[in-house]
């Protein structure tokens, strides 16, 4: 006979359901006292006791209270005591977490004592292991003695072996932290020994948790043999910190830090690396990073503060540290070679109130100069004040529908005089501007007046003289564009068509700008941006002569259900009625009455599939002047493949020639011999090919390589990761890095870590096992 009763009423016998009773999610928000109060609920093949004071239970027997469930051959619980003694094949789960073993002697709700010969397995990482025996300190904390552990997932083979296991004398479980701490443990791998372990900490979910993270040891051919060994400090929910001593036997011994805070109002980082003494460059080499953003109130509204420092010891900082994890950025193509040496010193303060808004910066360059490739270090800005006025066409109180704004610039510019011929100075700028926007279904039409005024005062004289410098220019420009609809049917799917021309003019006088210095100016590029644009110049030193009309056109199919954009195509192209004679110091008069056309298309048919292309092409000489065409296909997780070619010649803007392919790619191998299977559930694992490949055929070699190797298991995942960056000219570096990730535990890495060097570089690479779900309770619900 199968019974079940609530022991209050253990003499009345019958097999009813039990009552309903909270879900176990609500019920981990239950205080003590509340949880003491719940009822118990017994059942199996025979039960004898007295109500409230004891029960025994034979055969199938189950008791029940709250989210922990005792399943054994035999089973006695006394009731006063709260305490349960099982034998035979007992099994506990407790919130989805699992045990199994032979003696039990347990305080249900407290649930504290013993189980002797355990198997133990953990809801949130899979992890499982078995152990002499399991010590039950309270509900959070336990003890496993002579235990393993591992989250390999176990098959019905006899012979069954994980891949990976760690064995450990004594085990401490902390659920409350989610953090096991192993003592006098060794790491198996392949039934091989890999890694002794005194003592170690590891998740038993994804929080976060103080101590030691895994080790990276490296061999380069310049530092030697490298060994880094990060600390992980988490202060609080809002504050953490890592410290990580390094070890270049060639260099020396370095030391890095990094802070992070958040608070409701300011976050930040602070970040440093120290190397007393640099064997190799006999120096002390160092660097620090700092970052940091707050508003700060004040009786006229906030106030935006924000800071971005990084500084270095010495120029060569960033050749001989960048690849190791140096605080000031990471490696990779020529520009990011340059971010990396032109270390910004950046403070800031903005405000802003209604129509009004100011900004107060201060911005001061640090450049790393390589004697091969020197580079002229950017305008320092001691300091740089700007404010702007951009009311509500309301607010102008005409009536009109008028936007207009007025912004103001004031900026003291300051370099080392080495490098440049020119003066400092400090810059005053303002530009009013007002226009009619006149909006309808099919069309715009949008005439606009600007006015620009500058004036400069030079630290020392201009050749002739003279000391300051100013100038007043007006532009006017009208927009115009009309838009057509219609249906279409292409390749048997439906779309809503566009069509829409646009018309572009823009008239500014001439004033001869060419005794101004040049300061934060630079030719803008010419694409589908700019060219609907009254300056073709980028900054305040350089207002364009222009007297020209750009005409183009756009068709678009859209999706009539979504309204997403499955395709664009646009043409664009420029018509000079006057010389253009302002230009950058050096450049040429433009004179072309026609300029180049520009053609561009975006094919998105599918959300698999992508296509973008832009082509700038001479009608006068029947050349192509630039072109890029990216390509990606996506058709799911871990499958990406993207493509792009770029080229551009040699134009007035341009002067040196370049042709690049650049291919990335991250991509599962198995089928290729077959395999079909999807998961690594399913049997053995999954190979994946991951890369990156920069291509110059203008120099015919290879620029920046990366290729690499991903293996998936159930439990493990290996990486193994050929690095090859263009450092300067006429160098190059190469690494190997080498990974295995235990899942659920830890990682090691030979090198430096392939996992963020594959996100850093491979387009829309995704990490495996990223983002999974975390498995509801409910998946082991007893």
């Amino acid at each position: 006979m199968l019974c079940s009763a609530p022991l209050a009423a253990l003499a009345q016998t019958g097999d009813a359901p039990p009552p309903l009773r909270a879900s176990p999610e609500l019920q981990e928000a239950l205080p003590p006292a509340i949880r003491a109060q719940q009822p118990v609920f017994v059942r199996g093949d025979q039960l004898s006791g007295q109500p409230d004071v004891e029960a025994t239970i034979e055969g199938n027997a189950e008791l029940r209270r709250g989210d922990t469930v005792i399943h054994a051959d035999r089973m006695h619980y006394d009731v006063p005591a709260d305490r349960a003694r099982a034998s035979g094949h007992v099994r506990i789960n407790n919130a989805g977490n699992r045990y199994a073993g032979t003696l039990l002697d347990m305080e249900v709700d407290a649930f504290h004592g013993f189980f002797s010969d355990a198997r133990y397995r953990f809801l949130a990482t899979g992890a499982h292991g078995e152990a002499a025996r399991v010590d039950f300190i309270d509900r959070d904390h336990s003890v496993v003695h002579q235990a393993t552990y591992t989250t390999c997932q176990r098959t019905d083979e006899a012979t069954w072996q994980p891949d990976w296991i760690l064995r450990a004398r004594r085990i401490e479980l902390d659920q409350t932290e989610d953090v096991g701490y192993a003592e006098a443990g060794v790491l198996e791998f392949k039934g091989v020994p890999i890694l002794p372990v005194p003592a170690i900490s590891f998740p038993l979910s994804d929080k976060r948790k103080s101590g030691l993270l895994p080790p990276t040891f490296g061999l380069d051919s310049v530092s030697g043999f490298e060994y880094a060994q990060p600390y992980y400090w988490n202060i609080a929910p809002n504050r953490d910190a890592t410290i990580t001593p390094m070890l270049m036997t060639r260099r020396g011994v370095s030391l890095a830090g990094e802070f992070r805070y958040l608070e409701p109002s300011y976050s930040g980082e602070l970040a440093a690396q120290v190397m007393p003494n640099d064997s190799l460059r006999q120096r002390d080499r160092w660097a620090w990073r700092g970052l940091h953003s707050q508003v700060l109130p004040t009786p006229l509204g906030g106030v935006g503060l924000g800071l971005n420092i990084r500084r270095v010891s010495d120029d060569d900082y960033w050749r001989d540290f960048t690849q190791r994890g140096s605080i000031v950025g990471g490696g990779g193509s020529a520009t990011r070679q340059q971010a990396e040496r032109l270390l910004s010193g950046e403070g800031s303060l903005n405000w802003a109130l209604g129509a009004n808004s100011a900004s107060l910066r201060v911005l001061k360059w640090q450049t790393l100069q390589d004697p091969l490739a020197p580079i002229t270090p950017p305008y320092d800005r001691l300091p740089q004040l700007h404010w702007r006025f951009a009311p509500a066409p309301s607010g102008l109180g005409l009536g009109l529908g008028l936007d207009a704004s007025v912004d103001a610039d004031y900026t003291h510019f300051s370099a080392d005089r080495r490098w440049y011929a020119q003066p400092n100075a400090r810059r005053g700028y303002a530009l009013a501007q007002v226009s009619r926007p006149f909006l309808a279904p099919a069309g715009f039409v949008t005439p606009r007046l600007q006015l620009h005024a500058t004036s400069y005062q030079f630290d020392d004289p201009l050749p002739g003289g003279r000391l300051s410098a100013s100038r007043v220019l007006p532009t006017f420009s009208l927009d115009s564009g009309l838009v057509f609809e219609r249906d279409a049917n292409f390749f048997g799917r439906s779309f809503l068509q566009t069509l829409e021309p646009r018309a572009f003019y823009t008239y500014t006088p001439y004033r001869d700008q060419s005794m101004l210095p040049v300061y934060d100016t630079a030719a803008m590029d010419f694409n589908f941006a700019t060219v609907y644009t009254e300056n073709a110049f980028g900054g305040n030193d350089r207002i364009a002569d222009n007297n020209l009309l750009t005409l183009g056109a756009t068709t678009r199919l859209l999706d009539p259900d979504t309204g997403a954009e499955a395709a664009r195509f646009g043409i664009a192209q420029r018509l000079r009625f006057s010389d253009q004679r302002v230009t950058m110091p050096g450049a040429p008069v433009v004179s072309e009455r026609l300029s180049d056309v520009l053609l561009g298309a975006g094919i998105n048919w599918t959300p698999a599939w992508g296509l973008d292309a832009t082509v700038q092409y001479n009608p006068k000489n029947g050349e192509f002047m630039r072109s890029t065409v990216a390509a990606r296909y996506s058709p799911g997780a871990y499958r990406t493949v993207s493509a792009a070619y770029r080229m551009q010649k040699v134009t007035d803007l341009i002067t040196v020639p370049d042709k690049q392919l650049d291919i990335g790619w991250q991509w599962p191998l198995n089928r290729l011999w077959g395999d079909d299977r999807t998961s690594p559930a399913q049997g053995a694992g999954r190979w994946y090919s991951v890369g990156r490949l920069n291509y110059s055929l203008q120099d015919r070699k290879l620029v920046d390589t990366i290729i690499g190797l991903e293996y998936e298991s159930c439990c493990w995942i290996g990486r193994v990761v050929l690095e090859r960056l263009q450092r300067s000219l006429d160098s190059s570096s190469t690494r190997v890095m080498l990974q295995l990730e235990f899942l659920g535990f830890s990682r090691l890495s030979l090198g430096a870590n392939p996992l963020a060097t594959l996100r850093q570089h491979v387009p829309r690479y995704q990490g495996l096992r990223e983002n999974a779900p975390v498995p509801s309770r409910f998946s082991q619900y007893d």
